[in-house]
């Protein structure tokens, strides 16, 4: 009779020697069917060197309930286990690992938004008080921002450079806890940002494309890439608030669903995170019947760009008829050099139960740019002058036609004729129509306003913040390196757009800041401003407290536009310490005679 096991063995961590490297590991066991034996397998916790314990992204991703089951031999150093990591507090802390110089100007200016903006708290909240997941969370999301550089290089440049994560992190390390990172994650850190907004703030809903080299993610598909590359996608959608600057809200769509349709899934995706009722700012690309109704049935707040080929506003412009310079009726902004008028509109729609829901103040905001009306006009005859040139140049050769539904949507303003059998182009025709219509449309805008108590200059106004989203975008794919997709499984896409929203929230508050402050005069853009900050470095040397190198008058002057107050004894302000006997230096003053009359 074989003698039994003790529960406790599959996790008892044991030293476990692969190449001269010692891993902190244990040995669980499965019942193999085919043969009905235990097999066991070796799975790794760390590293073990000197007898200190240094814990890996397993170790780091398990869940409390999952650590206190290991059993680590007494004699091991199990400092860096905690779920705390080694942080100043009072007193004079002492450094514990190796000597080291490294960079940190700019990574503690990312620190201290991180403090300032809530990320830090948040992600404590999310990962239960684990401070070492919440570094190495920041650790991620502030690499690809300061470097562009992928995570492969991530290891080294922890070396010269001091990361909040300070245990080396190699690409398995990286790969294993991003892929531990799931939607429950995800929802959580909505939840927190979202309790940050109060009611009524804007908030720009945008999406962007992301290239992709493989075909291993289910989201990559062909849809309209926005850089023209013939590459497969996904579709990333983004919630920007133009109040705090910053992104609240992020989801990905694969990449051949259009804006419209994923508008439903957005907003129900923010009501189960707890928004509060916010202010929605869309496109013309989120606009449809289906869309305006749904937020008419939830008493939603939104400004929408409507197309002015869309009815009830092709209708309003036709009623204006012909005019010259501008339309009768509409009002001169002379700050926007716009004519623009506002109409109220009666819509009904079902409600639930069969009732019927009236819109709450839903209003056409019609504007007309006369300056735009006649470029339009100009690149219209070119269009139908080059178009007639080439079809008259098919006709003549008769050049044969490979796809007819093709050539149809090439010649939109033309009724062509095409010979089926022979496949070549027989004749075609101007449709005056089409043609009539987009002269007569040309030169408006229409934004459609819902629950809203707005003139049409200050919807035009609010809705032009959108651009601040666009620069976002362009920050997301350039400064970041996130234009195209680095990762070959799902759990890894998700954890890593989890850390890709950290990072977007740190970055756009830098920017922010360099936008609204006198920083903009002395730095070209919002990375020359890490890249200032960059030479302040953190000494740290066993057994001694560290020494952060002084900060000069250009960092300084950063350090007061994001109103941070720089590490002791860093600034240029100094207080003697003198002590002195109380006596002042120089002859007594004399006493004072006082005489009795």
């Amino acid at each position: 009779m074989s003698r039994p096991s003790k529960p406790e063995s599959q996790y008892t961590v044991k030293p476990h020697n692969v190449g001269g490297h010692v891993y902190a590991s244990t040995q669980p066991w499965e019942i193999d069917t085919s043969s009905g034996r235990k097999k066991y397998r070796y799975v790794h916790w760390g590293t073990v060197a000197d007898g200190v314990f240094y814990p890996n992204a397993r170790y780091i991703s398990a869940s409390a309930e999952e650590k206190a089951r290991l059993v680590f031999p007494r004699e091991w150093d199990m400092r860096n286990a905690g779920n705390c990591a080694v942080r100043d507090g009072r007193g004079r802390p002492a450094y514990s690992g190796e000597p080291a110089n490294r960079l940190y100007g700019h990574i503690w200016l990312l620190e201290q938004i991180a403090e300032k903006t809530g990320v830090r708290h948040d992600l404590d909240i999310v990962f239960d008080g684990d401070r070492q997941k919440t570094d190495l969370v920041l650790t991620l999301a502030m690499f690809p921002y300061l470097t562009k550089y992928t995570y492969n290089r991530l290891e080294r440049w922890q070396r010269t450079d001091r990361a909040p994560y300070d245990l080396p992190l190699s690409p398995g390390d990286i790969t294993t806890f991003t892929q531990s990172l799931g939607e429950k994650h995800r929802m959580a850190l909505l939840g927190l940002r979202a309790g940050r907004l109060g009611r009524g703030e804007l908030c720009c809903v945008d999406s962007t494309t992301r290239s992709a080299f493989g075909d291993a993610l289910a989201d990559i598909c062909w849809g309209r890439n926005k850089e023209h590359l013939p590459l497969p996608q996904t579709t990333e959608v983004v919630a920007y608030t133009v109040s705090q600057h910053m992104p609240v809200y992020y989801r990905t769509f694969p990449g051949n669903m259009n804006d419209s349709r994923s508008l439903r899934t957005v907003m129900a995706d923010m009501d189960h995170a707890g928004f509060p009722d916010i202010v929605f700012i869309t496109d013309r690309g989120y606009h449809s019947l289906r869309n305006l109704e749904e937020m008419i049935r939830k008493e939603r707040k939104a400004v929408m760009c409507t197309k002015t080929s869309l009815g009830l506003v092709s209708d309003r412009i036709k009623a204006l008829g012909d005019f010259g310079v501008r339309p009768d009726g509409m009002d001169l902004d002379t700050e926007l050099k716009l004519y623009m008028a506002q109409y109220q509109l009666d819509y009904s729609v079902k409600g639930n139960g069969g009732s019927v829901k009236a819109a709450d103040r839903l209003r056409l905001n019609l504007y007309f740019d006369p300056v735009r009306r006649s470029a339009e006009h100009v690149a219209l005859d070119v269009s139908l002058k080059e178009s007639r040139d080439e079809l008259a140049r098919m006709v003549s050769e008769k050049e044969t036609v490979d796809c007819i539904a093709q050539l149809k949507r090439e010649f939109p303003m033309f009724t062509l004729d095409v010979d089926a059998e022979k496949r070549v182009l027989a004749g075609f025709e101007e449709d005056s129509e089409k043609v009539a219509s987009a002269r007569r449309l040309s030169g408006f805008v229409a934004l459609v306003t819902l629950g809203l108590d707005w003139t049409p200059g200050e919807t035009i106004r609010h809705y032009m913040l959108r651009d601040e989203q666009e620069k976002y975008f362009e920050q997301m794919k350039d400064q970041m390196g996130a234009d195209r997709q680095r990762n070959w499984s799902e759990e890894g896409k998700t954890g890593r757009l989890f850390v890709l929203f950290v990072s977007l929230i740190l970055g756009s508050y830098v920017r922010h800041v360099w936008k609204t402050t006198d920083l903009y005069k002395s730095f070209s853009s919002s990375l020359e401003i890490l890249d200032e900050m960059r030479p302040i470095r953190c000494i740290e040397h066993p057994g001694r407290a560290r020494v952060i190198t002084p900060f000069l008058k250009r960092q300084l002057e950063i350090c007061e536009a994001f109103g941070f107050t720089p590490p002791k004894n860093c600034d240029k302000v100094y207080k003697s310490r003198q002590v002195t006997s109380g006596k002042k230096r120089g002859r007594p003053r004399k006493q004072p005679v006082v005489s009795d009359l």
